[in-house]
């Protein structure tokens, strides 16, 4: 057993809503799974006469582009927990008039994902989230704790780790698929007001809500819209300008057609032949078949297109072509200032209790310093340490340089 703490947040915005109707329709008590749509409207209309919803996915993601969403868990309390079946409720728009409730904080853990799940299966965009895994950043723990490990650590509960890799897919569930499902959102609430009361002051509350909305827009969450996915591939930044540009043109091909096909990337062709591909620039599908270790059935399907995308690489002016992004190097005296600015980040985190990951990893912070060594004013507008509330966290940094 736990206990809640009675205390509210200062902070209006991050606090729960102390002025909203007490929601008194009566209703037929619900079932803890819920498999129509007529009990989905029920649900949500009490949901949305709450202050806050704790909400998860379960979902498989092995053999499509998108992940195949098996189970929506919401609770109102943490005793009045439930679980929507997106198998069976195929209509969706009622979760999805509480997920763009302005007025309803939504709880996750680790949001991006879930988010960009819940936006597709629902057409909305959801708002006013409330991360507790960003939010342990902010409340003297690692950003990066899962949840078993928040819970044990705030509340000192044990979760069950043993449906991780259960297929969600299958019904009917199991008791223990669902004891698991409702406990990874029975103690978000608690746990989300316990964070709260960790945090030092106003100025870091706002700091969080900072960071909170920015997931109110699915572009700084929703990967599908990195540019710049090429770059990730193992062995590109052994090529050079030409075969980026074939490398980015056959990456953007790929993303297009797993995204028509519904499979994974790899299950259209691999990075190693994409990348072979890049590297030879093969531009006829004999060519192709010699330099690219693409199977039979692969050049059957798509050696005309492969090729045909090399050669309107080739063609294109260079100009056009990406530019090679060389290893951040610093010099002696930028390594000092990296190490002063280590030294300060690390200090003011100890003091504030904030996570230090959150101000930013290794190479942004090297990018800082290599950008405000060379007096680079439009770079230093692109990195995220020099707006917003890092900014403010790093003012003494920059008055010194």
């Amino acid at each position: 057993m736990y206990f809640l703490p009675q205390v509210i947040p200062p902070d209006n915005r991050l606090a729960p809503d102390t002025t909203r109707k007490t929601f008194k329709q009566k209703m037929t008590p619900l079932d803890t799974l819920i498999q129509d749509e007529k009990e989905l409207a029920i649900l949500v209309e009490k949901a949305r006469h709450t202050d806050a919803v704790a909400l998860d996915t379960e979902f498989v993601w092995e053999r499509t582009y998108y992940p195949q969403l098996g189970l929506i868990q919401i609770a109102l309390s943490d005793e009045e927990c439930y679980l929507i079946d997106p198998i069976a409720i195929t209509d969706l728009r009622p979760l999805g008039e509480l997920l763009s409730d302005r007025s309803v904080i939504k709880i996750f853990h680790d949001a991006p994902q879930d988010l960009t799940i819940l936006a597709r299966a629902t057409g909305v965009i959801p708002q006013n989230i409330f991360d507790t895994r960003l939010s342990a950043g902010f409340s003297n723990f690692s950003a990066t704790l899962s949840l078993c490990n928040l819970v044990k650590e705030l509340l000192d509960i044990e979760l069950s780790k043993d449906e991780t890799r259960t297929n969600w897919l299958k019904r009917p569930l199991s008791e223990n698929q669902i004891r698991y499902a409702l406990d990874d959102v029975r103690y978000l609430r608690a746990v989300r007001v316990l964070l709260l009361t960790r945090i030092i002051g106003p100025k870091i509350r706002s700091w969080l809500q900072e960071e909170l909305n920015l997931l109110n827009n699915p572009a700084n969450y929703n990967g599908s819209t990195n540019t710049e996915r090429y770059r990730k591939l193992r062995g590109s930044s052994s090529l050079d300008r030409k075969g980026l540009a074939t490398l980015k043109n056959l990456v953007t091909w790929r993303e297009g057609m797993a995204k028509k096909l519904n499979r994974p990337r790899g299950h259209v062709l691999k990075d190693a032949i994409l990348l072979e591909i890049a590297k030879a620039k093969p531009t006829d599908v004999e060519q192709l078949k010699e330099q690219a270790s693409i199977s039979e059935k692969g050049s059957k399907r798509y050696g005309t297109t492969l090729t045909a995308i090399v050669e309107t690489t080739l063609s294109q002016n260079e100009t056009l072509y990406p530019q090679i992004k060389k290893p951040t190097r610093l010099s002696s005296g930028d390594k000092e200032s990296l190490q002063r600015l280590n030294n300060l980040i690390n200090l003011k985190c100890e003091l504030l209790g904030i996570a230090p990951s959150l101000i930013g990893n290794s190479s942004e912070l090297k990018m800082l310093i290599k950008t405000l060594s060379g007096k680079k004013s439009a770079e230093l507008k692109q990195l995220r340490q020099t707006e917003g509330w890092r900014k403010m966290f790093l003012e003494d940094f920059f008055r010194q340089n």
